[in-house]
């Protein structure tokens, strides 16, 4: 008997390398510390799908990797990790992306994100849902889209306000603080659930904000359709016109960062997609974040 496929999911944007220096030590400009550096796969699109797929879901993965051998290899994990790689767009000229991290026992010192070839390819990655593959104008994709601030601010400007996702059920984080203002667009067009940190919260709404609540609040206001808050270890808010929750996140030992808001998104989705109420799903979110920032799985 044929066993039924786990629920889809698109990804779309970033899927490449990352190679992450950790050292248990505190760290500040200028040191040479002892510590561990790994390459995996990474970037926000990729992050969140690997969370997705822990959780049953079926990631379909909607961005740029390059036909060299870091690309191949990239393709070649997705798949071994149930992601769906079908519908990647594999550029003969443009490299496979890079991300590189230096993280100590007081957080990120320093990253840089070479997803030069993912903006590059532009709006070839959503090629499949204009031309019919997965959908079009006329009849647009209407499941689950997770979401990065990765893409350009003309991408994400199409997305926000193309008939091809009027039906979707987009989700929507920011690549970084740096990134956060290409996410205007969703507020303009008010579409999407927005996963922001306080500081990408103020840098959207342009003001200084003291609490998730707050900043909940002041995203709603500027049009925002629905929103999910965090603060690191503080309180975090989930929002929309019908209500709000307000949770406090367990109490970690912090050992790692990059990534944690992209698990907290994943979980945040898994959780409403097996028909938790929003206050559980805030709170599996926060409990999966909480669990990855530890070291654990997510799980």
């Amino acid at each position: 008997m044929t066993q039924p496929q786990p629920p889809e999911i698109l990804c779309i944007g970033s899927v490449l390398w990352d190679v992450i220096g950790r050292s248990a030590c505190h760290m500040r400009q200028g040191s040479d510390v002892p510590g561990r550096i790994s390459r995996l796969p990474g970037g926000v699109a990729m992050n969140i799908a690997m969370t997705l797929a822990r959780f049953g879901l079926r990631p379909v993965l909607l961005t740029a990797i390059g036909q060299d051998p870091q690309g191949d290899e990239l393709i070649a994990a997705c798949g071994q990790m149930g992601m769906v790689t079908a519908h990647v767009f594999r550029s003969d000229d443009l490299p496979t992306d890079r991300y590189m991290a230096v993280e100590g026992a007081n957080g990120l010192i320093a990253a840089i994100a070479d997803a030069h070839s993912l903006e590059a390819a532009g709006e070839k990655i959503l090629r499949p849902l204009v031309n019919g593959t997965l959908g079009s104008a006329e009849a647009p994709y209407a499941g689950p889209v997770a979401l990065d601030g990765n893409l350009t601010l003309p991408v994400l400007d199409t997305i926000a306000h193309s008939p091809a996702f009027a039906a979707a059920d987009l989700r929507v984080a920011p690549a970084s603080p740096g990134k956060a203002e290409r996410l205007l667009p969703f507020l303009a067009h008010r579409r999407g659930t927005l996963y922001v940190n306080l500081e990408e919260a103020a840098i959207l709404c342009q003001q200084e904000l003291e609490t998730t609540s707050d900043a909940a609040s002041a995203l709603l206001e500027r049009g925002a359709r629905r929103v999910l808050v965090t603060d690191g270890d503080r309180l975090a808010t989930e929002a929309d016109d019908q209500g709000r929750v307000t949770l406090q996140p367990p109490k970690v030992l912090v050992t790692r960062v990059t990534g944690a808001g992209d698990t907290f998104m994943a979980a945040h989705i898994a959780a409403e997609s097996a028909g938790n109420d929003r206050e559980t799903a805030l709170h599996r979110a926060l409990a999966a974040a909480a669990r990855y920032v530890a070291g654990g799985t997510p799980l």
